[in-house]
């Protein structure tokens, strides 16, 4: 299927690893212009080596004055993928305030912030836009000792539908995508026990984690214009997780 994204020009957040890379390795090869951001410099020389012609932007959205310099001159962009995030998973009688302070900063202030940036943007320039904000099937399902991360993906949820009934009127599109455990770094290093794991997998009807591409394919199409009449959603890539 022809997604038509060559030539638009794309920005997407935790660019240096998993989900993050193969969006803008995908987008690159699809032929849109690529804005990658990320808070290590290695990682983004590397991707840079990989897609040659990406611009990049290496800044720590924790930190809200360093982002809004950072992404200040990087210029008109049509399409934005919110997926940077940290997990930082505690038991609830154990959570601290430095793990809800980083959490919320990255995961929920930071794809404000970024998404009023472009979203001004595209409002100035009269142009339409798409906004994908990378959720998780924990957004909807309580697991355990994810109590600030399932929080935090559970406002992004309904971020999302608030952005996407704002923007609506501006012609700039809003929608998330919901996986379940997909093996990035980030993932392996939380499901790396065969124990927790097989429990998780047993609530899979397809028996299995996603892999990165179920994803990658599944924020491109949100990006694309094939998509042109859905905003507001949240789309589980998660093998039948949420329906049982």
């Amino acid at each position: 299927m022809e997604l038509g994204l060559a030539g638009r020009r794309a920005l997407v957040t935790g660019a240096g690893k998993g989900i993050g890379r193969s969006t803008v390795q995908a987008l690159h090869a699809a032929g849109a212009q690529v804005v990658a951001v990320s808070r290590t410099q290695a990682d983004l020389d590397s991707l840079v080596r990989e897609c040659p012609g990406i611009n990049t932007v290496c800044v720590d959205l924790g930190d809200w004055e360093a982002t809004e310099q950072a992404l200040h001159g990087v210029g008109p962009v049509d399409l934005l993928v919110n997926n940077a995030a940290v997990a930082v998973l505690q038991p609830f009688l154990e959570i601290t305030k430095e793990a809800c302070d980083v959490s919320f900063d990255v995961n929920l202030r930071a794809v404000i912030q970024v998404s009023q940036i472009m979203a001004k943007s595209l409002i100035a320039r009269g142009a339409p836009g798409a906004i994908v904000n990378v959720s998780s099937q924990a957004s909807q399902r309580a697991l355990a000792n994810h109590g600030v991360y399932c929080s935090t993906k559970g406002a992004m949820d309904m971020l999302t539908k608030v952005m996407a009934l704002e923007l609506g009127p501006h012609k700039i599109r809003v929608n998330a995508v919901n996986p379940t455990v997909v093996m990035t770094p980030m993932g392996q290093a939380n499901w790396s026990d065969p124990q927790k794991a097989r429990a998780m997998l047993d609530r899979i009807p397809l028996g299995r984690f996603a892999e990165v591409g179920h994803v990658v394919d599944s924020i491109l199409f949100l990006l694309s214009d094939r998509s042109g009449m859905i905003t507001g959603s949240t789309l589980p890539v998660d093998g039948g997780f949420l329906a049982t």
